[in-house]
């Protein structure tokens, strides 16, 4: 599906027609019949923008006729698996020219929610087309940093849980979290190359993509100042993924020892449990023999062999105290 919007007086709006300019096309898992009635209203290449439906897509600046593509990796949450959030990356493209700003994706993501925010919605004027893309990749960087910042939440709650867990469940959310790091690490790095190679196209206009991106994407000297900032969020995002990874890596070979360590306390206690109950049972066991035993005229001879059993429990029990293994 698609939906077009346009800054009217000040407010982004969304409008039925795909003619005209100043025009944001928000496009979402778009059929192909779709694609070709865009392509042809706004004399976009239908290859440019199917190039964000392939989830395998690497992060790049394409340009063909007087048009250009950026390609970008995006965060989403993957669900809810079990209590433990998976976080993975789209491609997002954006295809510019002269008249408008076209965005694909292959799913609604908080991207797009971001930018719909009333806050932000603010902020965006559709006809300056590079300040647009500039803001969609510094609120791309944005969110990046907010998911890292939950996922150090999250790692830090699983490590909580892995004090006295004795089971894999925790050791597999870590995991989780850690292949989510990976990612973003890639795609963050990804995406600060398109973000160098933008900002080089306005100074070194050294080759023909260069110069249709330096003429489509006019650079003030205000974009440039946002672009830098941008590059900045970026950097910043990437040492937090890496720095996430190495404490995440570092905790999960840590508390598979300690899982380990947790079950051997439990079979120390069980085996403790297990050789105080044994005494009362052998006391009892001697005296169910059916031969000449001490005390058994004695009307008092079951409290007797009760007495003896209980001492034998709290003797036993106070040895296994002072060795630490209760």
């Amino acid at each position: 599906m698609y939906q077009v919007y346009q800054t009217i007086d000040g407010e982004l709006q969304k409008v039925d027609s795909l003619d005209g300019k100043g025009l944001w096309i928000e496009m979402i898992d778009p059929s192909d019949e779709e694609i070709n009635l865009v392509a042809e209203a706004t004399g976009l290449e239908a290859d440019l923008l199917k190039a964000a439906l392939d989830e395998e897509e690497r992060p790049r600046i394409e340009t063909g006729e007087c048009q250009v593509l950026i390609l970008i990796n995006i965060p989403v949450v993957d669900g809810d698996n079990g209590g433990s959030y998976f976080y993975d990356t789209l491609p997002l493209g954006v295809v510019i020219n002269n008249n408008v700003v076209v965005t694909v994706c292959l799913k609604n993501n908080p991207l797009y929610e971001e930018l719909h925010k009333p806050r932000i919605a603010r902020t965006i004027h559709t006809v300056k087309k590079t300040r647009f893309l500039l803001q969609i990749l510094l609120h791309t960087a944005a969110l990046f940093l907010r998911y890292l910042r939950l996922i150090d939440r999250k790692s830090n709650e699983i490590e909580q849980e892995l004090h006295v867990s004795t089971r894999n469940e925790e050791l597999i959310k870590l995991l989780n979290l850690e292949k989510s790091l990976v990612y973003f690490t890639t795609s963050l790095r990804s995406n600060e190359i398109v973000m160098e190679k933008l900002l080089r196209s306005k100074l070194l206009k050294v080759d023909e993509d260069a110069q249709v991106t330096s003429r489509i994407l006019k650079m003030y000297e205000e974009d440039e100042e946002l672009l830098e900032d941008v590059i900045t969020e970026n950097k910043q995002a990437i040492e937090m993924a890496e720095i996430y990874s190495n404490i995440l890596s570092g905790m999960m070979d840590a508390f598979a020892s300690v899982i380990s360590n947790n079950l051997n306390i439990v079979m120390k206690f069980l085996a403790a449990i297990t050789i105080i109950l044994a005494l009362p049972t052998m006391v009892a066991s001697f005296y169910g023999m059916n031969v000449g035993l001490p005390f058994q005229d004695s009307p008092n001879a079951f409290w007797l062999v009760l007495g003896i059993s209980g001492l034998f429990v709290a003797v036993s029990t106070y040895i296994m105290m002072k060795k630490r293994m209760l």
